[in-house]
């Protein structure tokens, strides 16, 4: 006789029971760890490459608005999946969450076929387009050839996290993400520099690629083990498969924002390199910075976004469920702990920024230019943290309560219509160390905005709650 394992029941989900503040940590510990660890393989990735070259230094920052874009249409389809799987599940309704699942692991399928095309024969073209020495470009175009081509394991590793971040078992991201980071780690001066023994040539930022993609795909399948063997909210069969027009309409409306919202930081990004390589003799130099700050930071926001992935299950699930104070309350514990986290990032940039610079660096003359300019941007761009972090984390409620394009605007609003005409405003000073106010700048706009857009949001969807109480 067979056995099957008894799925709990609805009422006993911990996020409609366990108090809020230990849920909001115990759901977000294992996803902040594991940001930490892939943040930590990101700048590790550029450190190694630094020992390698200068030029592939800047290679790697002009291949980050392809890799943001990867990411971004990544997650947009995992969030919009995990918000209306929570939702349903919030709700009572199984097979819609059943249905939600199917339906985002097709609209991934067909996301990863346009990067692999982009891969096999766009690559070269986007770096052929930039005023780059030749060096750079062909490190450029290997590293993201290689990175979109196999992009699949990018892609089913997020879903598979929101998966389970959906259901409340963000714990076992932590052995996804976190293997997957430490073997891109182990991996890295292997391919990079090469290893003889083993018969692997130096590769340069090539090498750094395959790494990368490696560790992506030994994550993304973990992330299926996982599901399959410890997601029992979560049924997987061929059926769910078949597109569901109103089950797609549900997870574009919440995912095409956040889609956009990450295209719109690959356009800042590509443009924030135009203005950069805009300097004479200095451009490269400036441009490979860029990318570097946008890997430092990432030791800080990144702990951020995993704290929003956490809210976002909550407050979709209590939205579902109804429940207007475990809302407000989540939203109150996550300002206050992406505060605590980012306030932390300004004393690091404040007070160690020429040792941060050092580590990319191979020790040469032109690092003396690279560390001038550096920390003189870490220190600018910096005071913009504790802005960011109240709007980042008000921003997780556009997405759970299902007003994504609300993120949309706001990042509209920081990256586009404030940051880049600001940088190109400020460029024309010839100083290359005031483009980096734009970002301080940019962030008060954003903060008017996402206030504005959260007083809406909270007048139309949760305040009603608290009155049928």
């Amino acid at each position: 006789m067979a056995f099957q394992k008894k799925a709990p029941r609805l009422g006993e989900n911990k996020m409609r029971t366990m108090p809020v503040g230990r849920l909001l940590f115990s759901m977000a510990l294992p996803l902040v760890i594991s940001m930490l660890v892939q943040a930590l393989y990101n700048v590790v990735d550029s450190v190694y490459v630094a020992k390698y070259s200068q030029n592939a230094v800047t290679a790697l920052s002009l291949a980050f608005p392809i890799q943001n874009l990867q990411i971004g249409c990544s997650t947009g389809i995992a969030v919009g999946v995990n918000s209306l799987l929570s939702k349903s599940l919030g709700e009572g309704n199984r097979e819609r969450a059943n249905k939600a699942a199917g339906n985002g692991i097709l609209l991934t399928l067909i996301v990863v076929a346009l990067f692999m095309l982009f891969g096999a024969f766009g690559a070269g073209a986007y770096y052929d387009m930039q005023p780059i020495s030749q060096e750079t470009r062909q490190a450029g175009t290997e590293y993201t050839a290689i990175c979109c081509i196999f992009t699949a394991g990018i892609f089913v590793e997020i879903l598979g996290e929101r998966l389970l971040q959906a259901s409340g078992r963000t714990v076992y991201t932590l052995y996804t993400q976190g293997i997957g980071a430490v073997l891109n780690i182990l991996l890295d001066p292997l391919f990079i520099f090469g290893f003889a023994p083993l018969g692997i040539p130096s590769m340069g930022a090539a090498g750094a690629a395959v790494a990368t993609v490696i560790g992506q795909w030994v994550a993304a399948i973990l992330a299926v083990i996982f599901n399959l063997t410890r997601n029992p909210d979560v049924r997987f069969s061929a059926k769910y498969l078949r597109p569901q027009g109103d089950v797609v309409k549900k997870i574009l409306a919440v995912g095409v924002p956040s889609m956009i919202m990450m295209a719109i930081g690959s356009v800042m990004n590509f443009g924030m390199n135009q203005i950069f390589l805009g300097f004479p003799n200095i451009g490269e130099t400036a441009s490979g910075v860029f990318g570097v700050y946008f890997k430092l930071q990432s030791f800080f926001l990144m702990p951020v976004f995993g704290l929003n992935n956490a809210s976002i299950s909550i407050l979709a699930y209590n939205y579902g469920a109804r429940q207007p104070k475990r809302i407000t309350g989540t939203l109150k514990y996550s300002v206050g702990a992406a505060l605590g986290v980012l306030l932390l990032g300004v004393l690091v940039f404040q007070l160690f920024p020429e040792v941060l610079m050092s580590i990319f660096t191979d020790g040469e003359q032109t690092g003396a230019e690279f560390i001038r300019i550096g920390v003189s941007a870490l220190r600018i761009v910096s005071l913009h943290f504790p802005i960011a972090a109240v709007g980042i984390a008000l921003g997780a409620s556009f997405q759970a309560l299902g007003n994504g394009v609300y993120s949309s605007i706001t990042s509209l609003c920081r990256q586009l219509l404030a940051l880049l005409p600001a940088a190109y405003l400020l460029s024309l000073t010839g100083n290359v160390d005031a483009v980096w106010w734009s970002f301080p700048i940019a962030e008060v706009v954003s903060i008017i905005v996402t206030l504005l857009l959260y007083s809406r949001i909270y007048q139309q969807k949760v305040k009603p709650m608290f009155a049928q109480k």
